[in-house]
């Protein structure tokens, strides 16, 4: 709103309002305005929550081998994340952006989905929840809701890199980048020379030139699908020690953040031989509102927590991270840029299958002594009668100490991430 304000003001030559046209300064003020609203909001809706008694047990004493029992900390802080975001957006973003209306779709359709579930598990008192089936209903739904906008909407385009020329005498390349802005279903893929994948190649065999783009685009919906649940779910499983997903997650988005900016930037975009998305700057926008909302609510949210953001939150995020990987075609790089969550998502399932696996043969067993794979490292007790697989280390830590460390791996991941558009 703020923008189209000061758009009008400068072309009345208003004093300064030409500022606005330039994404770096809406992108730090709306850093810092998120980074606020999180911070000043956060207290008032903790005191809030504390008055009507809505509080979540995280866990008992007799699972932390420190005897940390986190009782009485309200739940529902992805509230302060989700209005930390929005309003700064609204405020200073192009909000006739197709890129920038599917962020705050996303922001809005995964709150709702993570509220639900909150609300039922402290208004309803029933700790299961929302039952697994509706998020995922959920999750397909925004899936489809992105891959069908991305296919239909005009201004979705992208300028693919189609030529490489090399200087011999001063040894630099040249990227040069077609001419016409075209919808196409191609991505980035890391270490592959060219850097680009297309969709539609996986129906090489179908001859006719119009089907074969549809089954592509059919493909990406797919994926696009397949991509939001799971960072979904691996965000919401990652959520599990106070300020880990938190933080995690303000990392990767410093990380997409980057990617969306070289994106946007044809010289950039050469230089690093990757295609070029017109419009996508504005992700830059949203994504310093992210980083901001989710810095802010670290104040509250590292150990010891004073708030918890609960499913509104942590499905939020990972929502919002597929969505933003998605819509700049830079999603085969989610499984290295988010490789902590897909480690979480991995733990879970093996456990799960293991577990079963040994049952239906009379025996107890498990692959790591508690999973999400962060509680393996503060648990201390093993239950009697059962075989473990990996039960080092022996030696437990503190919660504190596990977030920091895998705040530590995913800056390296987000590093190897952006690396790798150089390296093949």
């Amino acid at each position: 709103m703020l923008y189209y304000l000061f758009n009008y003001l400068n072309k009345l030559d208003f004093p300064g309002a030409g500022m606005f046209s330039y994404v770096s300064f809406r992108a730090i003020l709306t850093f810092v305005l998120a980074l606020l609203i999180s911070t000043l909001i956060g207290s008032k809706f903790i005191d809030f929550l504390k008055c009507k008694q809505r509080f979540e047990i995280q866990r008992d004493a007799s699972i932390d081998p420190f005897g940390i029992a986190k009782q009485g900390v309200p739940s529902m802080g992805g509230l302060i994340i989700i209005l930390a975001i929005i309003v700064p957006c609204l405020l200073l973003g192009k909000l006739h952006n197709t890129y920038m209306l599917l962020m705050l779709v996303t922001s809005v359709w995964l709150g709702a989905v993570g509220f639900t579930d909150d609300y039922i598990k402290m208004f309803k008192k029933n700790k299961e929840g929302l039952k697994g089936k509706y998020k995922l209903i959920a999750q397909i739904g925004l899936g489809l809701i992105v891959g069908l906008t991305l296919y239909y909407a005009p201004d979705v385009v992208m300028r693919e890199n189609i030529e490489v020329n090399r200087n011999r005498e001063t040894n630099t390349i040249e990227v040069v980048h077609s001419s016409q802005n075209i919808k196409s279903t191609k991505t980035t893929i890391p270490f592959v020379k060219g850097n680009n994948l297309d969709y539609t190649d996986a129906f090489a065999w179908v001859k006719d030139s119009e089907w074969k783009r549809k089954f592509g685009w059919a493909l990406f919906v797919f994926v696009t699908i397949f991509v939001v649940a799971a960072v979904s779910n691996g965000a919401n499983l990652n959520d599990g020690m106070d300020g880990m997903a938190a933080g995690n997650s303000a990392i990767i988005g410093v990380a997409l953040g980057i990617l969306a900016y070289v994106s946007s930037h044809l010289g950039f975009a050469s230089y690093l031989n990757i295609m070029f998305i017109p419009g996508s700057e504005e992700l830059v926008i949203f994504i310093c509102a992210f980083v901001g909302a989710l810095i802010g609510f670290l104040w509250y949210n590292a150990f010891p927590a004073q708030i918890f953001m609960g499913d509104t939150g942590s499905l939020t995020i990972g929502g919002i991270i597929a969505v933003l990987a998605i819509v700049i075609h830079k999603e085969l790089l989610l499984p290295i840029l988010c490789g902590v969550f897909l480690v979480e998502n991995l733990s879970v399932i093996l456990q799960t299958r293991y577990f079963a696996y040994g049952k239906k043969r009379g025996r107890t067993q498990r692959i790591f002594k508690r999973t999400p794979i962060h509680d393996h490292f503060r648990t201390k007790d093993l239950i009697e009668g059962c075989t473990y697989m990996i039960t080092t280390p022996h030696k437990v830590f503190h919660e504190s100490k596990i977030t920091v460390r895998f705040w530590i791996i995913t800056i390296i991941l987000a590093a190897l991430a952006i690396i790798t558009l150089k390296v093949r």
